[in-house]
């Protein structure tokens, strides 16, 4: 259940479309659903404008279609992540219209169409790719405009240099990085907007699965750098996408104040 669909029922009770009755049915799994598996969040989506999402990690294929099942009955965009093969498989063969990423391990159904601000995803090296891909497809799933920028770590600046003009260009900078995490810093430096670090496992020995580069994100001397838990691809889409949404809602605001202001002008 979500605020538009919520508002579009009690709009037909108001006008005697729906009974009360009825109403009152489609409401009875407010705020939630106990489908044996899980408590599926239905109030969510309305509480904080993204729905449940469902962490696919140790559970089995048949729970997560359960849990899944009950999400797209309620019309929610529907988000799994961290899904294994087989859990992709069972998914998209239950929902055909389901879309997979395999190297965000992730499926989504019901993605939100409208476009919600601009996110520029980038990574240092390709082997950070499924941790930036998470990013980018949790983004996108909803409503974010995203521009994936792949291997520019800072061991080649160049080629990030080559790429700053569309980073610039976004409301939101998500940067995943493994080995010596540097490359969120740089970033920081370079760009007025808002910049998320996912440090990632990826690394030799000493680089601690990803410890090394969270400890080099979170002393970073960028000010205003924030961090997200390792591979956390994400928790960091997820944070980029509420920052694009206010920023194009402001935006919206202040060209809607705009054109108020020129209309009234023009009648003077």
């Amino acid at each position: 259940m979500n605020e538009e669909r919520l508002r579009g029922l009690l709009a037909r009770v108001a006008a005697g479309e729906v009974r009360v009755d009825e109403a009152l049915g489609a409401l009875r799994t407010l705020p939630f659903e106990d489908v044996g598996p899980a408590l599926v969040d239905h109030h969510r989506q309305i509480r904080t404008g993204f729905p449940e999402v469902v962490f696919g990690e140790g559970k089995t294929p048949e729970d997560t279609v359960t849990v899944v099942e009950r999400l797209v009955a309620a019309g929610s965009p529907v988000l799994v992540t961290r899904a294994s093969e087989e859990m992709r498989r069972r998914l998209v063969a239950r929902f055909p219209g389901a879309e997979v990423e395999d190297d965000a391990r992730a499926v989504r159904l019901n993605a939100v169409a409208a476009r919600q601000g601009r996110i520029a995803v980038c990574s240092a090296g390709t082997s950070d790719r499924p941790v930036a891909a998470e990013a980018a497809f949790t983004a996108e799933t909803f409503g974010a405009e995203v521009d994936r920028i792949e291997d520019v770590g800072v061991s080649g600046l160049h080629r990030l240099l080559a790429r700053l003009d569309r980073i610039r260009r976004a409301d939101a900078v998500v940067v995943v990085a493994g080995m010596e995490g540097a490359l969120p810093s740089v970033v920081t430096g370079l760009v007025a907007a808002p910049v998320i670090a996912v440090p990632t496992s990826i690394g030799y020995g000493a680089s601690f699965g990803g410890v090394a580069a969270l400890l080099a994100m979170l002393n970073s001397c960028a000010a205003g750098l924030v961090v997200v838990n390792i591979d956390n691809g994400f928790g960091a889409g997820v944070a980029a996408t509420r920052i694009a949404r206010a920023v194009a809602a402001t935006t919206s605001a202040d060209a809607a104040a705009g054109e108020s202001t020129a209309t009234a002008a023009g009648t003077r």
